[in-house]
């Protein structure tokens, strides 16, 4: 093929260049995202320094991918679109990071300054659409300050200003052109900046303590703020000896065989418990927003790093404001001696039918009523196949119902509090990437997965040895029993067909195969694994519904996002 001796991106001092040499100087080692030409300039430049390019099928996936390497290595993750559509796409996935509050930074394109509001090719606010849902959204117009715009955005991601989460950029093409001499660029904008450490009162320490101590039945519950105090976690249950509910955010902080673990008993627990300190968490639908209808008898107490985790819905006293990690530590040391007033038979009684729940993990291998695969089948088989440091993806409604209960992993990314379904494959790709050594599954829905499918593509061509067990019942299963049960049995809109997603995954360069029956899922997942990139393509049954299914979670009810809290904050109100 010919070659041209032409290149428009020679200056290695350009505006595109400086932030090339910027994102390498901050650690950041690969980019996820798709090429255009308004972002050519820095795509050229941050490849040239070796920083990897993962280029996706759709741009939605370039930062579901940014999210779950940011969340599953502690690094910033980064994503690169064009102008236009490029950018549009991302909206949904960066609505997702910002509920996540995961530090994600997406560079966009626009057209030259000259060009602007003439009615130019892909121009559109972008600024004005990312703006709701992105910790700072700006166009940054002149190029000797374009690092230090940079480097506060990469604060801002990080939560400096308020809570991490998702920082929208975008420059335009002339901008990126300008050549910007070395002595502008000061080498504080380059530099890596260390976390943030907030170091706790001594005054509200104390004060968690006294009620600490002198709780009845404690109950902790963490969330995104509390992953970094694992360790820290341990320690204060092992000497207060509450009991402990982990969510979505913190899965696997606390190992499942801890004896304060009481995930089984979720609801018991948040009815029973007298006293709750919520670590890193709000207290959103996933917690029945704090409300004295399922909390009847509790008093808070919340710790994070960000306010935004200290002051929704329900007020903690104490309120702390600190690094959890080092106030945990902090109220243990306090506490010293201390015998704490914990009401042993019911902390005992609830682990008791913890495991006993726990152990009732359904039948081997089971079928639904119309013949085909129970969906509980597939984690039955993973825990046969599947190594204790395998990193765990769930995706879908229905099925991640089922995976909430049955998938152990303790690396574990699922939909999240925006219920963003299609994220499976994309984080799964992006885990595999970051931890090549390890084995990544991703079990999703067939529904959710037919959003990103694609990305099937990007993990053969980019080498991403994942495993993608798609659940395929044909159906958007929660929304489909909803329409039994409560609209008068008109089922519309919400059956699927049950697609070759195996014959799909071979025509990408992947290994697919298919399972009609239990009897062959762990051989079907031992091959898969050996295999990988890889699809295993399970029917099952739609017959088998999950708990979401029949609490309410399709319904919408009025008040709580499931039935039965609906039912209880009903009763609170006078209404029942």
């Amino acid at each position: 093929m010919a070659t041209s001796a032409n290149d428009l991106n020679a200056d290695h001092d350009s505006c595109a260049a400086w932030i090339a040499r910027f994102l390498k100087a901050r650690g950041v080692d690969r980019i996820f995202g798709l090429q255009g030409g308004h972002i050519q300039p820095i795509w050229d430049h941050a490849a040239q320094l070796g920083v990897r390019i993962i280029d996706v099928r759709h741009e939605v996936a370039a930062v579901h991918m940014a999210h779950a390497h940011a969340e599953l290595t502690d690094e910033l993750g980064v994503a690169m679109v064009t102008a236009g559509p490029g950018v549009t796409n991302t909206t949904t996935a960066v609505a997702n990071a910002s509920l996540a509050r995961a530090p994600v930074l997406v560079i966009g394109g626009c057209t030259s300054r000259a060009q602007a509001n003439l009615g130019p090719l892909q121009d559109i606010p972008h600024v004005d659409i990312l703006r709701p849902v992105t910790r700072q959204a700006r166009t940054l117009r002149v190029a000797d300050q374009v690092i230090r715009e940079f480097d506060e955005g990469v604060a801002r991601a990080f939560g400096d200003l308020g809570e991490p989460g998702p920082v929208y950029l975008e420059i335009p093409t002339d901008v990126l052109r300008a050549h910007v001499p070395a002595n502008l660029v000061l080498e504080e904008w380059m530099r890596p900046k260390k976390p943030r450490v907030i170091h706790p009162d001594p005054t509200a320490i104390t004060q968690a303590v006294e009620v600490l101590w002198s709780a009845k039945r404690p109950l902790v519950v963490t969330g995104r703020g509390a992953r970094q105090a694992g360790p820290a976690i341990v320690r204060l249950l092992d000497s207060l000896g509450a009991v402990y509910l982990d969510t979505q955010e913190s899965r696997g902080l606390v190992p499942a065989s801890h004896p304060a673990a009481v995930g089984a008993m979720r609801a018991l627990a948040m009815t029973e418990a007298d006293t709750v300190l919520v670590i890193g968490r709000k207290l959103d639908y996933q917690l029945a927003y704090g409300s004295p209808a399922v909390f009847p008898n509790a008093k808070f107490i919340r710790l994070a790093d960000t306010p935004g985790e200290l002051i929704d819905n329900r007020r903690g006293d104490p309120e702390i404001l600190a690094t959890p990690a080092l106030a945990l530590d902090a109220i243990v040391a306090a506490a010293g001696n201390r015998q704490p007033a914990v009401d042993k038979p019911w902390v005992e009684g609830l682990q008791k039918r913890h495991r006993e729940r726990s152990a009732k993990a359904g039948p081997k291998y089971a079928i639904g009523s119309d013949g085909r695969v129970d969906p509980r089948a597939v984690f039955q088989a993973l825990r046969e196949k599947t190594k204790p440091d395998c990193i765990a993806i769930a995706d879908g409604g229905d099925f991640l119902s089922f995976a909430r209960v049955g998938l152990e992993a303790t690396t574990y990314m699922d939909a999240g509090a925006f219920g963003c379904l299609g994220v499976g494959t994309p984080y799964a790709v992006a885990a595999s990437l970051a931890y090549p050594g390890r084995q990544v599954v991703c079990v999703t829905g067939d529904g959710a997965f037919g959003l990103n499918a694609m990305e099937i593509d990007t993990a053969v061509r980019h080498g991403a040895k994942i495993v993608v067990i798609v659940s395929n019942n044909a159906a958007w299963n929660i929304e489909r029993h909803d329409q039994e049960t409560n609209y008068g049995g008109r089922v519309v809109g919400t059956l699927l067909a049950h697609s070759d997603y195996a014959g799909m995954a071979r025509a990408l360069g992947a290994y697919g195969e298919r399972v009609e029956n239990p009897e062959g899922l762990p051989g079907a997942i031992e091959r898969a694994i050996c295999n990988a990139p890889a699809l295993v393509d399970v029917v099952t049954s739609q017959t088998v519904v999950s708990s979401d299914a029949t609490k309410g979670l399709g319904f919408v009810p009025e008040f709580q996002p499931l039935t039965a809290w609906d039912d209880l904050e009903r009763k609170r109100r006078g209404l029942l």
